[in-house]
């Protein structure tokens, strides 16, 4: 499970930092001109942390996990992280704040 935070995290740096914009998911397909419209920067940031807070949930539960020697603990941390984590990107990304407002 670990390699799954490891996964998330790198995925976190490489939209933020490597501006792979592509994986987030329905930006690819919009046209150029619905993406003058969006806050890409503001919106990877988001991205990014939303991937290392689920990130730090799945390790804590990981750790924990082989602290106690309960296995199930460590599934427990996924399924939290996911419950959390997705809901939260999908509500904050999606919200006004990273629309670009139009001048006229």
């Amino acid at each position: 499970m670990i390699l799954v935070a490891i996964l998330f995290i790198v995925l976190g740096v490489l939209v933020k930092n490597g501006k792979a914009y592509n994986l987030i998911a329905g930006y690819n397909t919009l046209s150029p001109e619905e993406k003058a419209k969006v806050d890409i920067k503001g919106i990877s940031v988001v991205f990014r942390n939303a991937m290392f807070g689920m990130a730090v949930i799945i390790a804590a539960g990981s750790l924990l996990s082989y602290w106690l020697g309960d296995p199930a603990i460590e599934w427990y941390g996924l399924i939290i992280a996911v419950v959390i984590g997705v809901p939260y990107l999908l509500v904050k990304a999606n919200s006004d704040k990273y629309k670009k407002e139009e001048i006229e």
